[in-house]
């Protein structure tokens, strides 16, 4: 038993590892395009920043869609049929492109409904002219994340890392080119920001497409056969999989725009500490989000092919680490709040003392709820794993939007705690989430095991009952 933990912990470990840094790479392409902004001027930011939160309301929805490839391609790898899971990375680019589309029309025509949401109008114009070079970007990231998650669950996930690094540190350079007018650049403003997005994000679909295609450790998976004709059966699983995962990804992300609109109505003050405080705690979720993947991966491997022991293992073992991972935030957040907030502002401006107290009170609540955070993500990515997401949607509901949610709005605004009171509204929210998320991965674990047999046997390239390796 030792042993086999230790090989399912060190397996764990070199599939989250490439996929914490690809994660940490996209948080460093929105930290570039938000300095280019600032550099631009305030109204830039401004507009940047409102077009920047409706793209990322919208595509982190289709992301949780396209999730359930990396979920599906798992379970078809654990049970040997590579035909199967070559039929999922297809569909899936075909189901990315379509949700690129309706994605981009949508906030094409945003204008009026940010209008209607009392957003200043100046504030709406920069934010299109944001968006009209950003959309261009979707077909390429999307169509990245379904390769990404195809390669990842067969267990090769260090293209993506390499790809991610060097689209990261491009998206860097070309945003300053532009900004400064090197090369001869013209000053596109909000527009070049998108544009060099767009590029840059294209560019690395096509790479990871290329590698998949031409590398001999892909020659097993037939990705060009049939692919004009994409499997009807693969898209509807995809979207009966994807569809409540996305709906959980887009309820979470409505729960911390729901705490920046309350931080918002507070003032600018705790808007301002808000801020800082929770780019601290998304940079630090990066980790777990990696974890979180590797997770899903190992388990969907393990429920193909019918090693539902394992599959269980790799569930606790995975939330195991990503609490320890979490616990080292913690005591940074508690014990160096100042260190972080220094990364953000400077600590010696006058201008920003109330700020600075603000923010290290928040980052010391954020010190408690990192555990949940962190458990709760990848105990969401281990029940995914067992190809159930209907789970981790209602769960989510339930933690974010009927508890979180009012306990942030009763904390701050009824009982005056002000901007701590949502902070410890967002703590109970995830919590909760933690709890249920676990519990419900236990349940649904044992549940099989008591059958003894999968619920659903896996399908291989003819059709019948694939064999577990």
């Amino acid at each position: 038993m030792t042993n086999l933990l230790r090989l399912e912990l060190v397996a764990i470990l070199r599939l989250a590892a490439p996929l914490v840094a690809a994660q940490l790479a996209h948080v460093l392409m929105i930290f570039t395009d938000t300095l280019m902004m600032g550099l631009l001027g305030p109204e830039a930011l401004a507009g940047g920043g409102l077009g920047a939160a409706s793209y990322s309301l919208v595509s982190v929805f289709c992301i949780g869609v396209l999730a359930a490839v990396g979920n599906l391609v798992a379970i078809r790898q654990g049970a040997g049929d590579r035909a199967g899971a070559a039929r999922l990375a297809q569909a899936g680019l075909w189901m990315g492109w379509g949700l690129a589309v309706l994605a981009g029309l949508a906030l094409w025509n945003l204008r009026p409904l940010l209008l209607a949401c009392g957003q200043a109008p100046e504030n709406v114009e920069g934010a299109m002219r944001f968006l009209s070079t950003l959309v261009l970007a979707l077909p390429g990231y999307l169509s990245f994340m379904v390769l990404r998650g195809f390669t990842s669950a067969i267990g090769r996930p260090g293209p993506v890392m390499a790809i991610s690094i060097g689209g990261a540190l491009a998206n860097m350079l070309l945003n300053y080119a532009l900004v400064k007018g090197w090369f001869g650049l013209p000053p596109l403003g909000l527009a070049g920001i998108g544009l060099v997005t767009a590029l840059v994000m294209s560019a690395m679909a096509v790479l990871l497409g290329w590698h998949l295609l031409r590398h001999p450790g892909y020659a097993a998976y037939p990705l060009r056969q049939g692919f004009w004709r994409p499997s009807t059966k693969a898209l509807g699983e995809l979207w009966r999989l994807g569809l409540p995962i996305g709906g959980t990804y887009a309820v979470e992300s409505a729960l911390f725009t729901f705490t920046a609109l309350c931080m918002g109505a507070l003032g600018s003050l705790q808007l301002a500490a808000h801020q800082i405080a929770l780019q601290s705690v998304y940079v630090a979720f990066m980790v777990p989000v990696g974890i979180s993947y590797a997770v899903t991966f190992r388990i969907g491997r393990h429920f193909g092919a019918g090693q539902l022991a394992r599959a269980r293992l790799a569930g606790r073992l995975g939330i195991a680490l990503g609490g320890a991972c979490m616990l080292g935030f913690a005591a940074l957040f508690w014990l160096a709040p100042h260190r972080v907030v220094g990364l953000f502002i400077d600590l010696g401006d006058p201008r920003y003392r109330e700020v600075v107290a603000l923010a290290i009170h928040l980052l010391a609540i954020a010190a408690l709820f990192e555990l949940f955070d962190g458990i709760q993500t990848i105990a969401m990515g281990a029940i995914r794993g067992l190809k159930e997401a209907r789970t981790t949607f209602l769960v989510g509901l339930v933690c974010y939007w009927a508890i979180g949610a009012p306990a942030a709005w009763l904390l701050a605004f009824p009982l005056g705690w002000d901007a701590p009171g949502v902070w410890w509204g967002l703590a109970v929210g995830l919590a909760c989430a933690a709890l249920g998320l676990t519990l419900g991965f236990e349940w649904r674990i044992a549940r099989l095991l008591r059958a003894g047999r999968l619920p659903q046997a896996p399908l291989a390239a003819t059709g019948e009952p694939a064999q577990g390796r």
